[in-house]
Order: C-alpha cells, then structure tokens, then sequence
C-alpha cells in the first residue's frame, strides 16, 4: 500500500500545445457565470468539430445532437453560445489535450452535488486528477489550482481542507473527445467573410442565421460604445431612421437603413434579407402575433393603417416613452403562447436587450409564438424599517455579539486532545484504519512521516462516543492538519468531540424583530439578522497568512420566522457565531473569487419576499434542514440551555 507521503502535492496540467506534427485532443468550452471554462461533451465536441470541417464561419445547433441544449446555438464566427430564448451569450473557446490524457481516453471525473446527481470536474482538474490517478498516487491536493479540497483516491471522496465537509467522487468512462491532426490554430475565432453558396430559404434557417448577424453587430456595437447616439436621433419628421450596422450574411448587409411609413391597408414587417432588395413578409400586426411589445419599437400611423419596419438593434431599444406599456402586453398574451423571461430588458448588463427582442420578432416572423416577458426579480429586502419598531428577539438577551481577540482560542497540544478522547486498545481487530489505510496490526502509514514523543506508530485507539478505532499516529495528524482547536472529528461518522470552532474573521452579528412577515408565516413576525465582516489580513489559521482578503456583500441581511423554531435556530446559530462557523475565507463559488470571505456549510436564506434564488421564502423544510446543518458543526438542540 502507498504511503500518504506518497500523494501528489502539485498536478500536472495536462493542457497544453504539443508538437505541430503531432495529434491532439480537441476539448470545446464555454464559459460560465463564475469565470470557469465548462467542458461541453465527447458527443457535442464531435458534433462541433463536424459542422466546423463544413463551414469554418457556420452556426451549430446544439439541440440536433443533446436534446437539453435545444435552446442554445454557437455561432463560429464570433465564438459565441446563444440562447434563442433568453438572449444570452457566453464565449466558446476550442482547448487542446494529450490523446493520452483522461479526455483522449474518455475518462469523466464527477463529484456529487447537494442534489445527488453528478457534476464533471472542469477539464483541467480533470486532467489532473487522471495523472494522478493513473500514476497510483493515493491522494491528490487541488490547492495549486485555486481549490481547497483533498481528493482520496481509495475512499472515492473530496474532502474540503476548511470545513472537512467530504463529497463522493467517480470515474466514468465515456466516448473519447474527437482527435485531429495537423497545426493549431494560432487563433481561437475566424475571420468574417462571405459564406460561399446560397444559404438555405428554410424558416429555421432564416431564424438562426438572422440571430447570427444581429448578435455579431450587437457585438461591434458593443466595441464602439455608441448605443446612446445612435437611439437619440432615430427618430425624425415621423419616421423611423436606423443607423446602418456592419452586419454581413452571403457577403451583404443584413440590416439595412430604411424608414417605416404607412402604406396601403396591410400591415407589414420589413426584414432586411440577404441580398440588395429587402424582402417584404406580410403578417396581421396583432397582438397574437407580437405580444413581445414592450421590445417593439414605436408605430407609426396615418389614414388609419400601419407599418413597422425591421431595421436591426436599434429600433428595439427605444426609451420607454416610445414602448407599449408592459401592463398591457402581458395582458394580450394568449392562451397557449409560451412566455419567455428575458433578462436586461432595461438596457443593463453586458447583453444588449436587442439581441433577446430580435429572437422574438424573428420567431414571430418564422410562424412561431412568443412573448418576451421581464424576469422577476427577487424580493431581497423588506420595506424600510425604523429603528424604534426594531425589537428584541424574545428569549435572548441583547441584540448584538462580537468576535473578537479573545475568542480566538488555539494552542492545544495534539497529543493531549488525542489520548482525551480515545481508549487505548491491546487487541488489534484484523481491519483498516481508514485513516492511512493500513492494517490496525500494522504500524501507522505516518511512521516516518510524523513523529511524536509518547505515540508510537504501532498504537491504536478507540474513540469513546462511537467507538471507531483509528491508528493514534493518525489521528494526531488529523488533529495537525485541521484547526487545531481542541476537538476532533472522526473521519467515519463525523462525530464531534469536544467544542469544535472555525477560522470565522472578526465582524459583528446583529439580531432583531421587524413588523413584517415572510411568505408562509402569515402569522409570525420576521426575525432579521445582519452580518458584517470587514476586509483584513489572514492569519496562520487562513489558506494564505499573510495575504489580504476580501468581504463581498457585507452587510448581509438573512431572514427566520418569530416563532418557537425560528427562535431555537437563532440561538443555535449565535453559538456557531460565537465558535466562529458562519464564515471562513476560501473561494467564492458564485464569482470565484479566492481569499474571500463565504459561508461555511450553513444555510441562511438572504431572499426576504420571493424564493427565486432558492434562498427565500415559502420553504417548509429550510429550519429542520439547517438545524441538521448545524448539528453536523457541532451544536445540537442539546447545547441549549435552559
């Protein structure tokens, strides 16, 4: 068996640029919310690969091959994911591996989310844990990468370094990664230029390309920072002028600078088409067919008829004095036409509002339903409270408590805090310590690893509340390699013994009644607690001591009901406050951010009147869920007292 000694410290990047005359792994990416390049599939990588053979300036439909990424296209040209149904866009990239590296070879490594289902590893990571893993090295450290975890390869676990929290890992295999030969591309886009060849006059086809040359002059747009001049002279003499757009489909503009007018008794929509003369396409302008109209731009009327011209992104970001009102557009939707939330409708964010509307007309114009609705917002916060109708919680004194200096309480000797809490054992039973993974009759795998006066290697120890039996050289390396406050949890069943605190900053926590009520306690008041924690220095109980750290979002505002439960969680969670296990400094998981402050296991529910973020309200499980939550740091209803 390894030793621990054995495990891999610093992983090799399996990513990289190989000789031009050898073959490598094509990986495609795209990147999320956090800054994470997400691997896309073996199957969907292939499919890419194929359309990017065809026509290096095409659009690939990611539904034709995963049925889940219906929605989405990626357009080649500017190296963008589209999402037809919400407008928006993230960057593709096209990364290179070893054709012996886990995506050569098919290997997927998964670990398991609060959910129970199954979550890839980034492809870099899971590169890394490959090598490891093929090289049979026991353990695998991620702390050179930007992630606090431990990954054991014979329990088939993560372990999170700060708060011991452990996950299920696996191996997978699946299709390899499709494999090319030949020179790198010294770019990750291509060149516009025109398409050779006539493109296709299908309706689907007509969409798709369409959204395709609107996103790629919203994307210029975007790089000349000149929306606002462009909206504040489009409107003329009562018509409707539109800046013309750098667009190019079959080598011509796409959009072009036309005005709308009234014509005869039809009522028209002008779509720019893919040659000189625009192509007219007839429609009933009703509201069954447009109740997108709080993107629509204004209509012009005269003699009693109307025309509506298409011209490109700016008409469909007019100010809101030019828009139908939302009130009435959500009234007209008709029964059985889908409602599509869209983000950034006000114009805010790094997604035009355009590219969302254009999705909607065009759609329209395909023959098929829509609406384009706002996305509700979360109710984070209740109405403005004054500070005279902000009460004591019933049952607890004061509204404030403080970390400071004095808590902070380590220096304790590892060998004491062990021999606290086991029992020696003479007769060693015929099983592993699950620990080092070696026998109990064996000697510990740290001997020579770790050395300690009075423990000797071959000694073994029962803990006294569950009785799992552990090497006791173990178990101070444990006690070594976590906080070192005294206490000690067993690897097995995570059963606490002693007080156990964490590495929770200074900051203050505050705590009182407001006169308002959370959804699903109609007949309770709020229980509002604020947190505040300052930016400072790590210190040697931190990833990086010495470094400076960050505290985003602070103050923090969570939410209980003013009732029995709500009351019990509150002085359960002012324990934790005072062991300091509310926050930790790690990486964030929502910005990715590292030396950050963040929560440490135990859930608060920020969102006051609405559950959209999945930390708000009705949720009738949340108290019972963090009272468990709180067990497992510790701090049971037990401790209460009366």
């Amino acid at each position: 068996m390894a030793r621990p000694g054995s495990g891999l410290l610093v992983p090799v990047n399996g990513m990289g640029y190989p000789p031009q005359n050898l073959a490598r792994v094509v990986v495609w990416e795209w990147l999320n919310e956090h800054g994470r390049w997400r691997p896309y599939s073996a199957a969907v990588c292939h499919h890419i690969e194929n359309v990017l053979k065809g026509d290096s300036r095409g659009t690939v439909v990611l539904g034709q091959v995963d049925a889940q990424l219906a929605p989405y296209v990626i357009d080649l040209q500017s190296m963008h994911q589209f999402r037809q149904d919400t407008g928006t866009m993230r960057p593709v990239q096209r990364n290179f591996y070893e054709p012996s590296s886990a995506p050569g070879k098919g290997v997927v490594w998964e670990w398991e989310n609060d959910s129970g289902s199954w979550t890839p590893y980034d492809m870099e990571i899971c590169v890394t844990i490959q090598n490891a893993y093929e090289k049979q090295h026991p353990w695998l450290d991620l702390t050179s990468l930007g992630f606090c975890y431990l990954i054991d390869f014979n329990s088939m676990c993560q372990t999170n370094r700060q708060s011991q929290r452990k996950r299920r890992l696996r191996r997978r295999m699946d299709l390899a990664y499709p494999l090319i030969m030949g020179s790198i591309p010294k770019s990750q886009s291509w060149p516009v230029g025109a398409s050779s060849g006539q493109p296709c006059s299908c309706q689907q086809c007509i969409l798709v390309n369409s959204t395709r040359a609107a996103s790629n002059a919203i994307l210029a747009s975007q790089r000349r920072k000149l929306y606002g001049a462009a909206a504040d002279n489009a409107v003329a003499a009562g018509t409707l002028t539109v800046v013309r757009q750098s667009n190019t489909f079959a080598g011509t503009s796409l959009w072009s600078s036309t005005s709308a007018s009234s014509g005869t008794n039809n009522n028209n929509i002008s779509v720019g088409g893919g040659h000189a003369k625009a192509e007219q396409v007839h429609l009933p302008l009703s509201t069954a067919n447009f109740p997108c109209s709080p993107v629509m731009p204004s209509l012009s009327s005269a003699h009693g008829h109307h025309a509506l011209t298409i011209n490109g992104q700016n008409n469909l970001n007019r100010p809101g004095t030019q828009r139908i009102s939302m009130g009435t557009a959500r009234g007209a939707i008709p029964p059985g036409v889908p409602a599509l939330p869209v983000k950034n409708l006000t114009g805010s964010g790094p997604v035009h509002p355009a590219l969302a509307g254009m999705t909607g007309i065009l759609m329209c114009a395909a023959g098929l339903p829509v609406c384009l609705t706002r996305a509700p917002k979360p109710i984070l916060h209740p109405p403005p409270v004054n500070k005279s109708d902000m009460k004591p919680v019933s049952g607890i004194n004061g509204m404030r408590r403080k970390t400071k200096k004095k808590h902070l309480r380590r220096g304790k000797n590892p060998e004491d805090v062990v021999r606290r809490y086991t029992e020696r054992i003479k007769v060693m039973p015929d099983e592993d310590c699950t620990i080092c993974m070696e026998r109990l009759v064996m000697s510990s795998g740290y001997e020579g690893v770790l050395q300690h006066k009075g423990i000797k290697p071959e000694l073994v120890g029962k803990l006294g509340k569950c009785g799992h039996m552990y090497h006791l050289l173990c178990l101070v390396a444990m006690y070594n390699n976590g906080n070192k406050d005294g206490s000690l949890q067993c690897p097995t069943c995570k059963t606490i013994y002693g007080e156990k605190t964490g590495t929770q900053p200074p900051g203050k926590m505050e705590y009182h009644v407001i006169p308002h009520y959370l959804p699903g306690y109609a007949d309770s008041r709020t229980i509002r607690i604020v947190y505040d924690i300052p930016a400072g220095i790590q210190t040697n109980e931190h990833p990086n001591p010495g470094k400076k750290f960050s505290a985003r979002g602070f103050p923090r505002h969570c939410y209980l009901p003013d009732n029995e439960k709500g009351r019990k969680v509150l002085k359960l969670l002012i324990m934790a406050w005072d062991r300091r296990l509310i926050f930790t400094i790690g990486t964030s998981s929502t910005t990715g951010e590292s030396d950050t402050v963040v929560w440490n296991e135990i859930h608060h529910k920020t969102e006051f009147g609405s559950n959209l973020t999945g930390h708000g309200y009705p949720d009738p499980n949340y108290l019972d869920n963090v009272l468990a939550e709180l067990s497992a740091q510790g701090i049971g209803e037990d401790n209460l007292k009366d």
